[in-house]
């Protein structure tokens, strides 16, 4: 979403005028329409190595475009804890929205995914990001997202779990399970930081706003249709998070 259009939206969530967050919502849905925003999933294989672990609960960090959606995917799936919205990429100095809405700080709306390994694994993860959360093949955008912020990217917090990136990355493009060339980046993390308040659980609990409905409301009915083991209906969101 525009850097203007958040921004009437953060008016409107800490105490601003809802009619322009409505009109502006609705302005957004149209456009995206016009553009044809929302992205089909892709079924693709699984990867043919897998992050080997015996710690009861782990870490992955996924950037896909707008962090609601992707945040409101990994919600959904079986074994994971807890999805929180945030920036990597960049410093800590400037990883707040208004700042990284400029394009310039290095970070990416990314989601932070705490889960239990015992239940799903990392490789699985890597499968449903690449499947549903958004579309590995646009570079420096999604759908209606433009800039750097919105890139694909994966931020590993350990060497297996960059090797496994990296290998399911050229296996897909060898596979050519997409029309184009995969340009995620796969980066050591050097930091994540946890968006505004705002931003968290923001699918859940504004399923009618028209960005959510047109762009993110498809990827969890594509989740739950490619991937109904690990689909579960309620989602772990950030409000309700232990620790």
């Amino acid at each position: 979403m525009s850097k203007t259009a958040r921004s009437h939206l953060r008016r409107n969530l800490t105490g601003g005028v809802l009619g322009a967050f409505a009109l502006t919502a609705l302005i957004i849905a149209v456009t995206a329409v016009r553009a044809g925003a929302a992205e089909d999933a892709v079924v693709i294989p699984p990867p043919s190595i897998d992050e080997k672990t015996s710690a009861k609960t782990e870490k992955a960090v996924f950037a896909g475009g707008c962090f609601w959606g992707v945040q409101g995917v990994f919600q959904h799936v079986k074994g994971v804890t807890n999805a929180v919205s945030g920036y990597s990429g960049g410093s800590k100095e400037t990883a707040s929205y208004e700042t990284v809405s400029g394009g310039r700080t290095g970070h990416a709306e990314a989601v932070e995914v705490t889960y239990d390994p015992a239940q799903v694994s990392y490789g699985q993860l890597l499968q449903i990001f690449f499947s549903v959360a958004h579309n590995p093949t646009q570079l420096n955008f999604q759908g209606p997202d433009h800039g750097t912020q919105y890139r694909s990217a994966i931020f590993t917090l350990s060497p297996e779990q960059k090797k496994v990136a990296d290998a399911y990355v050229a296996q897909l493009d060898k596979a050519e399970v997409f029309p184009d060339k995969v340009v995620t980046e796969v980066a050591d993390l050097k930091g994540f930081y946890t968006a505004e308040a705002y931003h968290q659980d923001f699918l859940t609990l504004n399923p009618d706003y028209p960005y959510i409905v047109y762009n993110d409301l498809p990827k969890i009915e594509n989740l739950k249709t490619i991937f109904p083991e690990t689909y579960r209906d309620k989602p772990a969101l950030v409000s309700q998070a232990k620790g």
